[in-house]
């Protein structure tokens, strides 16, 4: 006699085609629940509302106004009156309700969808309070995280974090089963090139010169993610260039010298954009072990980042990973030493490169999952 198979919610605030790390991830455990044969529906914003069939998953885009990403660099879509009837009739479908972050409206719906239809769920908190220059985004957030947020931690099954930071963070607000789960990472799709000639045709691809060391950021260009600090650390004597991927404040990247600007790219073209650079620099803040730095592991780079309390249950040798301050003098004379030293930069890319591998496996990731879902773990 054959069984139904597990059914899960998945609420992400963004979803792809939207270009982000949140995102990416909601897409990757989506996938690879679904290899699993799961049946999977993701509940999301767009601009317009719409059910699809993607990769194996139903996906339903519920109308939203983004204008708070487009005019302020602030991620938080304000959906329309039907995600409450939407997220009913899904979390009624499903044995397990899965929501990313607790920030989001989608979060809040879905938590009490859950709730008033006693469906279990899980969730995962990707970071803590983020550092904003407006005091308005300060106070609504911790506003936000002290009663919504407060309230969906408590009520979860299970809530995964990624770092340190994240877990404290979590911890202060109530959570009371909590799970460190790293992300997963594709290692085919992010690996290093294959040769010198693969490494100068993605260069050729991109625009960017043949003959300099490429220190690579991929990232919303918004000061929490330190794209400012790179940029005063670089100077055109320096002994390589800065090569950025991502949107925001693009003006600043406008009229230097040895600075490129490729844009915000679909996950396909930022492996390419890893495999053409040298350098992999990040120095963000209150992320802990941002998707991107395990993207770049994957790829090969060698990694400078913040010194983060958050990288601690990682255990990352600190000679093969640079873990630096937020300090341009300190991320100037790192990189300088970088460009001027291809064999340290060969051994730091074949740690990261061993690392991702081990530790990254998206399969042990949702494996993980689903052992949750079924409430199988302890």
């Amino acid at each position: 006699m054959s069984t139904r198979p597990l059914r899960v919610l998945l609420v992400s605030h963004y979803y792809p085609p939207h270009v982000g790390g949140i995102e990416n991830v909601a897409r990757r455990e989506a996938v690879g629940l679904a290899r699993e044969g799961v049946d999977v529906t993701v509940v999301t914003s767009a601009d317009r509302s719409s059910v699809t069939r993607e990769d194996g998953v139903r996906v339903v885009r519920v109308a939203a106004w983004n204008g708070a990403e487009r005019k302020a660099g602030v991620p938080f879509p304000v959906f329309s009156p039907a995600l409450a009837a939407v997220a009913l009739r899904w979390a009624r479908h499903a044995d397990a309700v899965h929501i990313h972050d607790c920030l989001y409206i989608s979060s809040w719906t879905a938590g009490l969808a859950a709730k008033l239809t006693r469906t279990p769920y899980v969730l995962t908190q990707h970071v803590a309070v983020v550092e904003h220059p407006s005091g308005l985004v300060q106070a609504v957030q911790r506003a936000v995280y002290g009663v919504a947020g407060r309230g969906l931690l408590r009520g979860a099954r299970a809530v995964f974090t990624l770092n340190a930071s994240v877990a404290r963070f979590v911890d202060g607000h109530g959570a009371r089963r909590r799970h460190h789960l790293a992300n997963g990472v594709d290692t085919e799709l992010f690996r290093p090139a294959a040769s010198e000639a693969e490494r100068a045709l993605a260069r050729t691809r991109f625009g960017l010169p043949a003959d300099r060391v490429l220190v690579l950021f991929v990232g919303r260009l918004v000061p929490k993610k330190g794209y400012d600090l790179l940029l005063a650390a670089h100077t055109p004597d320096a002994g390589y260039d800065l090569v950025f991927s991502g949107g925001g404040d693009t003006a600043a990247l406008a009229g230097r010298t040895g600075v490129h600007h490729l844009g915000a790219l679909p996950p396909e073209a930022v492996a390419e954009a890893y495999r053409a650079c040298d350098v992999f620099a990040l120095p963000s803040t209150a992320e802990g072990f941002p998707l991107t730095v395990q993207e770049a592991m994957a790829s090969g780079l060698p990694v400078v980042t913040t010194d983060d309390p958050g990288y601690a249950p990682y255990h990352l040798d600190r000679d093969q990973v640079s873990l630096l301050p937020r300090e341009p003098a300190v991320l100037a004379a790192e990189l300088r030493a970088l460009a001027a030293d291809p064999e340290r930069r060969a051994r730091m890319g074949e740690y990261a490169r061993t690392y991702a591998e081990k530790a990254f496996a998206w399969n042990d990731h949702v494996h993980t999952l689903l052992a949750h879902y079924r409430g199988e773990h302890p």
